[in-house]
């Protein structure tokens, strides 16, 4: 890995990946056919792109109980555990409806309402992702959606994959299709003659998901347009090479674009993570994929003092920090821009991905500088309620008649004066 030594002339930021203006048109195209012509289209796409025909896209009860006949007890055991892990972590998000009154007799609170039905977009085909439906499920059923539909592109056999299809079940998911890419997002968004639309599609995919649901939003809403994974490592002399590489290394095999990086204030720690990061590519199944992210979007920074390597970290906002430094919880107040936080040697970063509790669908690309983790309150949505007495507005209708005038509403006046006539 490449060593730099921080300075302010060191750019620690890169550009996201926005697409091209052939797949913005292709997108835009396979989301005009699915709302005109339907399954029909979603079918047509997904023989053209996963190129698995298909006469019904919906998963059978048949199929996911021959699932269950493929997964062993000890994995489903793990799955559940999970799930139960993830439940009480959100379950800890709930917000209530509020109300409260004044003396003069307004009644002033706030109703949390859950979103009717939620759309879970599984990445698929070769790939397997049980832990994406785990996340994205149960804070929406915490929150009581009470319909959420699953869509997944399918395996070359026409199938989903069995771990997913478990995992689906496992939640309680009625409606799963096979449908991925920009078909299954538009399904999800305008509804086919099949499947009914959804009031938000959230899961990450490749460019033409994200650009799918860049194009749907507004008409639904979305969890973020998510980019490559990225993970930060601040470490002092006291970290270990070896543990510091390997988590490096857990992110940069997602994907060649992938961001892992060191911030550090020890010149030999740096050394040493380098070196180890070579030695363990070579035993890594996708060593082609981690070493290509390595390469590219991977870096060890040499700040000279501990607030510049928090700095530094805090200007990166990444999806995952972890900080192995002799005191992390010290650090913890200092840091202000990262979507989940990793405290000590043990809490690797994997721990968060599936097993812990805390949601692993977090902002990439430096949006955790203004956003956040999906929680419970994505899936719910909130109204003001709001009822004035005859005694409040007598005590301020002419303050707000007036307050309309100065924006030039006439009629927002007369609506409250209207109040007050011949009184």
């Amino acid at each position: 890995m490449k060593i730099v030594a921080l300075s302010s002339d060191v750019s620690l930021k890169r550009s996201l990946d926005e697409g091209t203006e052939e797949q913005l048109k292709a997108v835009k195209e396979i989301i005009a056919a699915v709302k005109k012509e339907g399954d029909a289209a979603v079918l047509k796409y997904t023989e053209q792109f996963d190129g698995v025909p298909l006469q019904d896209n919906k998963v059978t009860q048949e199929e996911i109980d021959e699932a269950y006949n493929k997964i062993d007890e000890e994995t489903l055991a793990i799955i559940r555990e999970a799930r139960e892990n993830i439940r009480d972590f959100h379950a800890r998000q709930i917000q209530q409806s509020w109300i409260t009154t004044k003396e003069d007799g307004t009644i002033l609170g706030q109703k949390v309402t859950p979103l009717d039905a939620a759309g879970v977009y599984v990445p698929g085909g070769r790939a397997a992702y049980p832990s994406t439906i785990l996340m994205n499920v149960v804070p929406a059923q915490v929150a009581g959606v009470e319909r959420i539909v699953m869509v997944s592109p399918p395996q070359k056999d026409g199938s989903l994959n069995s771990t997913v299809l478990v995992t689906a079940s496992e939640l309680g998911i009625k409606e799963i299709y096979k449908a991925g890419g920009a078909q299954g997002v538009a399904a999800l968004a305008y509804g086919t003659e099949s499947v009914l639309p959804v009031d938000k599609i959230v899961g990450p995919g490749n460019i033409y998901v994200a650009l799918a649901k860049q194009q749907v939003f507004g008409s639904v809403d979305i969890d973020m347009i998510a980019g490559p994974s990225e993970i930060v490592v601040l470490a002092d002399k006291t970290a270990k090479a070896d543990y510091v590489a390997a988590d490096l290394l857990s992110q940069a095999e997602h994907d060649p674009m992938a961001s892992a990086i060191l911030v550090t204030t020890d010149q030999t720690l740096a050394e040493k993570v380098s070196e180890e990061v070579e030695q363990q590519l070579k035993s890594l199944p996708k060593e082609e994929i981690a070493s290509a992210s390595i390469r590219d979007f991977g870096a060890i920074y040499v700040a000279e003092t501990m607030d510049q390597a928090v700095d530094a970290v805090n200007e990166l906002a990444p999806e995952h920090l972890e900080v192995m430094t002799e005191e992390p919880w010290e650090i913890l107040p200092r840091i202000r821009h990262a979507g989940a936080i990793f405290l000590g040697e043990y809490s690797s970063e994997p721990v968060g991905d599936y097993f812990a509790g805390p949601n692993h669908v977090l902002p990439t690309n430096g949006t955790a500088r203004f956003s956040s983790p999906l929680t419970v309150e994505d899936f719910t949505k909130k109204s003001s309620i709001l009822s004035y007495s005859k005694s409040a507005m007598s005590k301020n209708g002419e303050k707000i008649a007036a307050f309309a005038r100065l924006e030039g509403l006439e009629a927002h006046a007369r609506a409250v004066e209207k109040r007050f006539e011949g009184k």
